[in-house]
């Protein structure tokens, strides 16, 4: 069945390749629009295979910008076997500086395996899930704490069924440098990208690299390297290619687990929330997690919020306006192994 996307790229040609993805879209102003997403595909001979992405949710933006540069930087002759980039994977998102599309209200990573007759979005899930993540050997989809939330920069993996592909994760993982990472279980039927890559055979990474819909040199110092620390790990690239300094040696590696309700703290109602702790910090049970206040009631003292659990804080509202349903800090639980 077609799945209303042209896809212009040769995958098994040799060369630089750069055009874009199209999604017939008609709309008021346009009855024959198309929404026109850029990928960029480099290949070189045999050899193994990625594709890098990022812009699942348009308002993350160190992997749009360190793509982007990607592909201004990478010379097909210096690499060895096959890359491919898409920087701005839901363009409508990324144009609109939201998380999800404002064309259909998609949210690309809750879209898999997505629909070849449906909206744009999950038009798109299909065609990735189906067509380009089955033709690399490992999907490295980048994000970040989006415009709402600070988040711990950490790397991120699915387990897997098959025993081989899932040590050959944990590897890949480890190679690209963080200091803290997780291995989530949402299982084979995960609506993510990552649980996308499991169904179509492939190596699937990921992993939070900055927040707050903002970019500072760190966040975007440690994606720079997270690329080109996998890229050579899987022998694509003999040299650092982004890293504007020389790569130092990679932190002890220190995996988290985030799976329980009972980690976050979530808004029981319309407030006003201010973080205790930074991002990083060690807490336990019953620690001060923060303060909730409440602006239209200033003669009630601010509720004093405590952590159900102990571990290592993972991310916080950015927002301090919040409301009933919002999670305003998480922890996770440090594990060995």
């Amino acid at each position: 069945m077609h799945s209303g996307l042209v896809n212009p790229i040769d995958l098994a040609a040799d060369g630089r390749q750069a055009g874009h993805l199209a999604i017939p879209y008609s709309v008021d102003r346009s009855p024959y629009y198309q929404i026109r997403i850029p990928i960029l595909r480099l290949k070189n001979g045999a050899g193994p295979s990625l594709l890098l992405m990022a812009g699942n949710h348009g308002d993350e933006y160190e992997g749009e910008l360190q793509l982007g540069r990607l592909m201004r930087l990478l010379d097909v002759s210096k690499i060895r076997g096959a890359v491919t980039i898409l920087p701005m994977a839901n363009l409508p998102a990324v144009m609109a500086a939201k998380r999800c599309s404002p064309f259909d209200g998609g949210n690309l990573n809750r879209a898999f395996p997505g629909d070849p007759a449906g909206t744009p979005t999950v038009r798109l899930a299909h065609f990735l899930e189906h067509t380009l993540f089955p033709a690399h050997d490992a999907v490295l989809d980048l994000h970040s704490g989006g415009t709402s939330m600070a988040h711990l920069a950490c790397t991120l993996i699915e387990r897997q069924a098959d025993s081989a592909r899932f040590e050959r994760s944990v590897a890949l993982m480890r190679a690209m440098g963080a200091a803290h990472a997780f291995i989530a279980d949402n299982g084979p039927a995960a609506p993510t990208s990552m649980g996308a890559a499991g169904r179509a055979g492939t190596i699937g990474l990921s992993g939070e690299f900055g927040g707050g819909g903002t970019v500072t040199p760190e966040s975007m110092a440690f994606t720079a390297a997270a690329i080109d620390r996998l890229l050579m790990a899987l022998g694509i690239a003999d040299a650092p290619v982004l890293s504007r300094e020389a790569l130092l040696p990679p932190p002890a590696l220190q995996l988290l687990s985030l799976s329980r309700h009972s980690q976050g703290i979530y808004a029981d109602r319309r407030g006003w929330f201010e973080p205790a702790v930074p991002l990083g910090a060690r807490v336990a049970a019953g620690d001060l997690a923060g303060r909730y206040h409440d602006l239209e009631r200033l003669e009630q003292p601010e509720e004093e919020l405590r952590f159900a659990e102990g571990g290592i804080v993972i991310s916080h509202r950015l927002h301090t306006d919040s409301q009933a349903g919002d999670c305003l800090i998480q922890v996770a639980e440090p594990i060995s192994g």
